[in-house]
This record gives structure tokens, sequence and C-alpha cells, in this order.
């Protein structure tokens, strides 16, 4: 093969030995992806929140953004079930650009896996931990999952993923709701086949090892805007489309119908000024129809301590270096009105 293999990298299991959870860590990711299976299966009324950094750039301001929800959290319990975003892969559409925590832990030094494994374990676990939170991460790379499966409260599978079998397969095993994204041309049909293949038990090659996996129920849609043939880019929030989701959902005859609206990337633009907008146009939605009230079971939305980007190096703490973001300030009263209208 055309690349220098480098060094042999820990399995995960070594790594979890190394970085074990707790009783009680496990117990806080259990009763917190039980709360978002409640209610992506319609059983609990309340509203998922996904929120945080467009990627997990720096330890000690993730974790200073995840504490700063939790006083939120507390308040707005009985409307809105908080998610803190952790997202350690990110996706790049050419190749270039940071590429997250994993690949380098230190953005502005070279790439280093090793180390971004454990820094990303570590990562997770002081969340879980000093939070009480289950975070969200993206599987980007199927083969790292099992490095943070006990960590996870919530997964996403990314529109450039979504149609690759190996992420419906791994989303077919994980412990947590999987959120299976709309690809990049914004084709419904291709989501719900991937929900709909998520769902189903496999018997596939994981790691080296011949597996079987169970199938998750709660794997569901994510619509987060799209690219069409020339180039051009458009949201698909909208009443219209949520309502034909509802339909292609009815057809399928799959069980606990749900979307989450990401109310970033090509929904907003990538203008994060613009999300507030986008939650509220999908709250009057769901006011003016019974279906998309019973669909839509939340919300994503990137946000971090201040407004903005910044390039790698910026220096600005707490400042998003891939996406802009929503600041904390913004954000904090975007939660609280969302939860007076739910």
């Amino acid at each position: 093969m055309n690349m220098d293999f480098k060094r042999k990298l820990p399995i995960p299991m070594e790594t979890k030995e190394m970085y074990p959870l707790t009783g009680t860590m496990a117990d806080t990711v259990r009763e917190r992806t039980d709360e978002l299976r409640a209610v992506l299966s319609g059983e609990d009324g309340r509203m998922i929140l996904i929120i945080g950094p467009c990627s997990a750039d720096s330890e000690d301001s993730v974790l200073d953004y995840a504490s700063r929800l939790m006083p939120v959290q507390e308040k707005v319990k009985d409307k809105i079930v908080i998610v803190p975003r952790v997202y350690t892969n990110k996706p790049r559409t050419t190749g270039e650009g940071y590429k997250g925590l994993v690949h380098q832990p230190d953005p502005e030094a070279r790439p280093d896996l090793f180390k971004g494994i454990i820094t990303t374990r570590e990562l997770h676990m002081r969340v879980v931990k000093e939070t009480g939170f289950a975070p969200a991460d993206e599987m980007l790379y199927p083969e790292n999952y099992k490095y943070v499966d006990d960590l996870l409260g919530y997964l996403a599978v990314g529109a450039r993923s979504v149609e690759d079998q190996q992420h419906r397969l791994t989303a077919s095993a994980a412990d947590c709701p999987v959120g299976m994204k709309n690809p990049t041309g914004g084709n419904l049909s291709v989501m719900m086949n991937s929900i709909s293949a998520a769902r189903q038990e496999y018997d596939f090659i994981y790691r080296g090892w011949e597996g079987h996996s169970f199938g998750n129920p709660y794997a569901h849609a994510v619509l987060r805007g799209y690219t069409d043939i020339k180039g051009q880019t458009h949201p698909n929030y909208d009443q219209e489309t949520l309502t034909y989701l509802a339909g292609l959902y009815a057809e399928s005859g799959l069980e606990n119908p749900a979307v989450i609206v990401d109310c970033s990337h090509l929904n907003s633009g990538k203008d994060p000024f613009r999300q507030p907008e986008v939650m509220k146009d999908v709250l009057r939605s769901m006011g003016g129809s019974g279906d998309i009230r019973r669909l839509v079971k939340g919300f994503m939305v990137e946000s971090y301590i201040e407004d903005g980007s910044q390039p790698v190096g910026g220096g600005v703490y707490g400042k998003s270096i891939t996406d802009a973001c929503l600041g904390w300030e913004k954000s904090e009263h975007l939660i609280y009105e969302l939860a007076e209208q739910i």
C-alpha cells in the first residue's frame, strides 16, 4: 500500500482498561440514554436539545461549556433533555483543515492518533463524571466507536457517511440512539433506507471480529439541509418537508418515527445567528400540525462560549476553529425560549 504504517495503536479493550468507567459513571450514561430513548419512542413528551461546539478542539473550553449547561438543564428539566455535543471527529469536504481531537489533540501540532484516542476517551469520561451528562459524538470512523461506546448518550452519522454500509452496520450495534442525517444531496429516501438498515440485525466483520448486531430501534432521522446538483444550498426544515417525512415514516412501517432538526449547517446557511430562526419556524410548524408535533423530537445547535469562529491558533478561548457557533449568552437565551414554547 502507498502508505507508511507508523505504529500499532491500542485496541479499545486496552484503552478501557487504562481508563475504566466507575459504576457511578456507567449509571449516569445509562440513565441519560434511557431518557433519550423515552423521548424518541414518544413515552416522554420532552424535547431533546443536542448543543455544543462544532468540534471539540480544547478539553478545557469544552468542559467549561458543558459545565455551563448543568444549571440550565436543571431549570428546564421538565421540558428539555440536554445533550452536550462533544464531537471529536470533524469531517472535511475537501480533506483539508482541522480534523478533530482524534487526529490532533493539539490543533497547532502535528497529528498524533495515539494521543488523540487517549484524549478523546479522557474528555468524554470527564464530561460524564464532572457534569452528569452523557455526551453526543459523531461516528465519522466506525472502527473508532468502540473506544467510547460506553460513554456516549447519542451518536450521529453524518451526511457524507449515511450511505456507507459499515456505518449502517455499526449503527445497528450501537447501545445509544443514532441520528442518521440526510445525505448532502438531500434525498430523504436514502436517509430512510439508512434508518431501516440500522434497525436490523446483522452478522458482519468489525475490527477483525465476526460479530452479530441486534439492531437499533432508536435510529432516527436528522434534517440538516442539502446541496443541489448545481451546487446551490437549501434548507429542509420547512413544514412541507416535515409533512413529507412523516409520510415516508408511515409508508415504511417503522416504529418510533422521529426527527431531530439540525438548526445549523445548510438549514441556517452556515450562519450561526440564524439558528434561533430555524428553531422558531419548526416550532410554528409543530403548532399547526399534530403529525409534525409527534414527529419532531428535538433540535441540534452549534454553540460555544464565544460567537463566530477563528483560524487555528487564533487564541480566543472558547471560540470555534471550524464552523462558526452561537455564543453562550445567546445560546442560554435560546434554551430558555425553547422551554417556554414547548
